[in-house]
């Protein structure tokens, strides 16, 4: 097995306590190999000829009161080839860690704070390490999902990895934050292969957003918004009334059933009201 040259940045946000991992690499899916997170408990990145068994092992020391260096210290004992490994560990307090064995393919190297745990191997240099540090604390005001991609695209543009760019993925977790409310998995979004997979992952992190968030306020549609959605859903086989720019109950029905092929269910609560980013989406695929 081939090294998972890699860098990414394990966090936890200070506020909400979510905790989440973004990663990135010259290597295929590396969202399935590199990030793990529990709710409550902690978050990992194992990377570099990846021991994946660090994951679970890891998150298991936590949850039972173990620290991060206590994780360290079990990996030391247990796994012989340990100089070939890099991970870095974030617990739900906020206590960090990230550990680059000596065998690591240069450049190797990580930087770990309160809360964060940035680190890489086979990278262009120590640059990429010190972007993503630096993004993650810039953009504290952002939402921490968004706070991570920016985080991981500061890296990226540093140079990242030394061979190029394949795949990319975010990892985010927090109680009850999961579909439906029932599990910890809030956002797993994975590029697999892609030859810009940090700003595909932006993509794909904005439309789970539009997806999966309700809007903060909606407005009334206007008349020359109505008429453009009822020659939309006219041309596109939902709607057969005439095009007036008045909201009746067969523009709603036909409205209501365009949301629910395009899953923005979550936006709309009935009436002539939308929120700007379901109509600024409507107009982009539908123009």
């Amino acid at each position: 097995m081939g090294p998972v040259s890699t860098f990414s940045l394990v966090a936890r946000d200070p506020e909400t306590g979510d905790l989440g991992v973004a990663v990135a690499s010259k290597f295929l899916a590396v969202g399935a190999v590199v990030p793990y997170a529990k709710a409550g408990v902690g978050a990992v990145a194992t990377q570099s000829y990846a021991n994946t068994s660090f994951g679970p092992k890891a998150l298991a020391i936590l949850e039972a009161g173990g620290s991060p260096e206590a994780c360290l210290e079990a990996f030391r004992r247990t796994d012989p080839e340990l100089p070939l490994r890099q991970f870095g560990i974030v617990a739900a307090s906020g206590e960090s860690l990230t550990f680059t064995g000596e065998g690591c393919h240069p450049w190797a190297g990580g930087e770990a704070g309160e809360n964060y745990a940035a680190q890489g191997n086979l990278l262009t240099g120590p640059e990429v390490v010190q972007a993503m540090v630096e993004a993650f604390k810039h953009h504290a005001t952002l939402p921490f999902p968004e706070r991570l991609v920016k985080a991981l695209l500061a890296g990226d543009r540093a140079g990242g990895d030394k061979r190029g760019r394949q795949s990319a993925a975010l990892l985010v977790v927090g109680e009850g934050k999961g579909y439906g409310g029932l599990s910890d998995r809030w956002i797993d979004l994975r590029v697999d292969d892609h030859p810009d997979p940090v700003a595909e992952l932006e993509r794909l992190l904005s439309v789970h957003r539009l997806l999966f968030t309700r809007p903060e306020s909606r407005r009334p549609l206007q008349e020359a918004e109505i008429r453009w959605l009822q020659a939309l859903l006219k041309r596109e086989g939902y709607y057969t009334g005439p095009v007036t720019g008045a909201w009746d109950e067969a523009t709603e029905a036909a409205f209501r059933a365009l949301i629910g092929v395009e899953n923005l269910e979550e936006r709309y609560a009935g009436g002539a009201e939308i929120d700007d980013g379901t109509l600024t989406y409507l107009r982009q695929k539908y123009t």
